[in-house]
């Protein structure tokens, strides 16, 4: 099988292709004879120096294998090879020293090079092409292993890839149900969403939280956030729609949403078999986005660094999403309005540290607050729902 790598004739119609050797050596003599005891089998370039040698490899197509005398003038063989092998295209082409050099740190100093073999002059025609086929068809085994690793490679981040796409859809199918449920345009989840991973970028360059606010939280974060109202699906329509304000029953009703939430992903978890982080961290989400950072929250009334980081920054965007958008019973608040409120509610509603993210980004809030509008069709969509629904 390795001997099919390594064409020596041509398919019927078409010009062979060969193995391509370069030699490296200042005598032409030597280079001659070596050319003369390869070119029937390859296709052999010759160089005289080191330096001549670098600038041939330079132009494709690259030598499949190289034969390298170690006294020239100049760069010597080892540097030679040293040069070649720091260049990630020639790291794989396996160099044979050739060389009068016979002495045993000789032979050390050209494998510590990097050469894969030490040929010792005089050589014969025997010895030469033995060797010559042997670290070529090596080479090709390795390539063979190479490109297989990187196709696998390929294969398993197309469908990682698909897998997440996979659940991305999933997951912002959930959220919209839920928010079709409180006639919410698509938009307030995406508006969430980056509210949360532009909190949680300029949050992660504050010491306390850098290493947990690494880019791999924050990915999973801000594909987490959107099912962090999932277990109103479960409230009832008269509670979940009423414009007005809950009675305290409707309002104890109100607050199961969050236990649903994460009684249904606890169970997806379990179903699962394992602990992936995106179902943890959703589950915090969920559970304790109500919680406040004085212990006035739900639904366990914890407080300060208690509750979960997650939910300390989502909590965040959500009130100021809320608050800049347009209602049943009241216009959006002005932007500046929104923001003073959030910062006034800084060590009593929010953690301090993740109010001090948010105030330090209010431009980059806005953009976000204009590059997702809702728009006048989905407030009309929302007043038919209401009205629909008996609200």
């Amino acid at each position: 099988m390795i001997e099919a790598m390594i064409p020596t004739a041509s398919d019927a119609g078409q010009a062979p292709s060969r193995p391509k050797i370069l030699v490296v050596d200042d005598t032409p003599a030597i280079s001659s004879l070596l050319e003369a005891m390869l070119d029937d089998l390859y296709e052999v370039k010759i160089a005289n120096s080191g330096s001549e040698a670098l600038e041939l490899v330079r132009w494709p197509p690259a030598p499949d294998l190289i034969l390298m005398d170690v006294m020239m003038p100049g760069m010597d063989g080892y540097q030679v090879c040293r040069e070649l092998k720091k260049k990630s295209e020639f790291a794989h082409v396996p160099v044979l020293f050739v060389t009068a050099k016979s002495e045993t740190a000789d032979e050390q100093m050209g494998f510590e090079a990097g050469g894969v073999d030490y040929i010792i002059k005089p050589f014969s025609m025997q010895i030469i092409r033995a060797r010559v086929h042997t670290h070529l068809s090596l080479k090709a085994a390795n390539d063979a292993l190479r490109y297989q690793a990187q196709h696998l490679e390929e294969v398993v981040a197309k469908r990682t890839r698909e897998l997440v796409t996979i659940q991305d859809v999933t997951i912002m199918a959930l959220a919209n149900l839920a928010e079709a449920r409180k006639a919410e345009s698509p938009n307030y989840v995406r508006r969430t969403q980056h509210y949360v991973r532009a909190i949680a970028r300029k949050l992660s360059e504050n010491p306390k939280f850098s290493e947990v606010l690494n880019v791999k939280f924050i990915d999973t974060l801000f594909r987490a956030t959107p099912l962090h109202d999932i277990g109103k699906v479960g409230i009832p329509d008269k509670i979940l729609l009423k414009p007005g304000k809950l009675t305290p029953e409707e309002f104890e009703i109100m607050k199961t949403h969050v236990t649903l939430g994460r009684d249904a992903l606890e169970a997806a978890q379990m179903a699962l078999g394992t602990e992936a982080e995106f179902l943890t961290v959703a589950k915090a989400i969920t559970y304790s986005h109500q919680e406040k950072w004085d212990g006035s929250g739900y639904p366990d009334g914890i407080s300060g660094n208690a509750i979960p980081l997650s939910a300390r920054i989502v909590t965040v965007a959500l009130v100021y999403n809320a608050l800049v958008s347009r209602r049943i019973y009241r216009e959006p608040l002005p932007h500046a309005q929104a923001i003073e409120m959030v910062k006034m509610a800084s060590g009593k509603h929010f953690d301090p540290d993740v109010v001090d993210a948010f105030m330090a980004i209010q431009e980059n809030v806005q953009a976000i607050s204009v590059a997702f509008p809702d728009s006048e069709e989905d407030f009309r969509k929302k007043l038919k729902f209401t009205a629909a629904a008996g609200v």
